[in-house]
């Protein structure tokens, strides 16, 4: 077998990078998706050259190898159980679940059935995360010491079609964001061993004002909205992590991290590009661009962006195309769900903590993902890149 015949469940906002992205890389084999409102599956399927179908039809298809899960998060669990009952590696969007104990099944089943579990985010993988990550290996700026991390803005309601979910129990910026963040700061540093956190809400009710049919509707906000935290990790660095949808406007780096020789600007971590900064010890910042990298062009840009702002490169799919060459190959892929378990203890855990005001203890240990490299990332990407805006 040289690729794994994919479906996809779950035809939703965020299903059009991945239908755009999947025929781009080796290994993978689009074949059908799913949803269970029937009109939008037909309508990527036609757009994507796909076949729609039933979900229930899908996991019953012997010819699907891997399912993508790109549903709501409240549906993750049900839909990742579903596929791995029926013997379909499985690569979910984040989180893995909403529930701890429901994503600690779903790796206990994956490993009992020998089955490749992965979850995004996988942006630590592409270019700017490489590139950081080398110099963090290569021991640029020292022993990682402190560090902080900064997602702030006014929220979903502007750009989302139906935001609704990202302000009830299960959304929040904490599980929506936080997982692109504790994804890149654990491939950096290594996992969190404990928390300490606060939280609030801002806005006690939010007014979507998207060009959508929900355009003018009100939502009562029902889980914090800003949640300040303190990480330590297992290395002993200590890390400040701010996630707020409270904020209009701030000039916070995404993540800063300051080692014994120097300070370290890892891009955004919802891309897979960008910009490295580094300093030595009190040197000017240095800007070390990812752009000409493997994985780290721009090639995408969003309708809700304004016209002067840059594209960016979004490979997503890079950490499904990485489980199928591990299930091709017999080797480690990076995206784990073991990776996405221990994030979602975090976030849980900095959730609980700034409820109950008591530092919570993270049981979840692993070690960090083997670095990708440039000559791997190449490997799996088939292309060319194309420039497209989201669906």
């Amino acid at each position: 077998m040289k690729a794994l015949n994919v479906g996809i469940i779950g035809c939703g906002n965020i299903s059009g990078i991945y239908l755009q992205n999947i025929p781009a890389y080796r290994g993978l084999m689009l074949r059908a998706c799913a949803d269970m409102r029937p009109e939008v599956a037909q309508a990527q399927a036609s757009r994507y050259g796909t076949e729609a179908m039933a979900v229930d039809e899908l996991l019953a298809r012997e010819d699907i190898d891997l399912v993508v899960n790109l549903t709501v998060p409240s549906a993750h669990f049900g839909v990742s159980l579903a596929a791995l009952s029926a013997g379909k590696h499985v690569f979910s969007e984040k989180p893995l679940a909403v529930d701890f104990e429901q994503g600690r099944k779903l790796v206990d089943e994956a490993e009992a059935r020998g089955l490749l579990l992965g979850c995004a985010p996988d942006t630590f993988l592409g270019a700017g995360g490489r590139l950081a990550r080398k110099l963090v290996d290569d021991g640029a700026v020292g022993r990682i010491l402190s560090g902080s991390a900064f997602l702030m803005s006014h929220g979903m309601e502007h750009w989302h079609p139906d935001p609704e979910f990202f302000f009830k129990p299960g959304g929040g910026p904490i599980l929506d964001m936080a997982p692109y963040y504790l994804s890149a700061l654990v491939n950096l540093i290594g996992p969190v061993q404990r928390v300490f956190a606060m939280s609030s809400i801002g806005f006690p009710e939010r007014v979507v004002t998207s060009e959508s049919p929900r355009k003018g509707q009100r939502i009562a906000v029902e889980t914090p909205t800003t949640v300040m935290a303190l990480l330590e990790f297992a290395s002993g660095a200590q890390v400040t992590f701010c996630m707020s949808w409270d904020v209009w406007k701030h000039g916070h780096p995404a993540i800063e991290l300051y080692g014994a020789e120097g300070s370290l600007r890892v891009p955004d971590p919802n891309f897979f590009g960008g910009q490295v900064e580094m300093t030595e010890r009190g040197g000017d910042w240095q800007a070390r661009d990812s752009s000409g990298m493997p994985l780290g062009a721009p090639n995408w840009r969003s309708p809700n962006w304004p016209p002067d702002a840059p594209s960016r490169a979004n490979y997503r799919g890079l950490g499904l195309a990485d489980l199928a060459s591990a299930a091709l190959n017999s080797t480690h892929h990076r995206s784990t769900g073991r990776l996405a378990l221990h994030v979602l203890e975090v976030m849980h855990s900095i959730l609980e903590g700034a409820a109950t005001g008591r530092a919570m203890a993270i049981t979840t240990m692993l070690e960090r993902p083997a670095a990708l490299s440039d000559e791997e990332a190449a490997g799996l990407w088939q292309g060319p890149p194309q420039t497209a805006t989201a669906a």
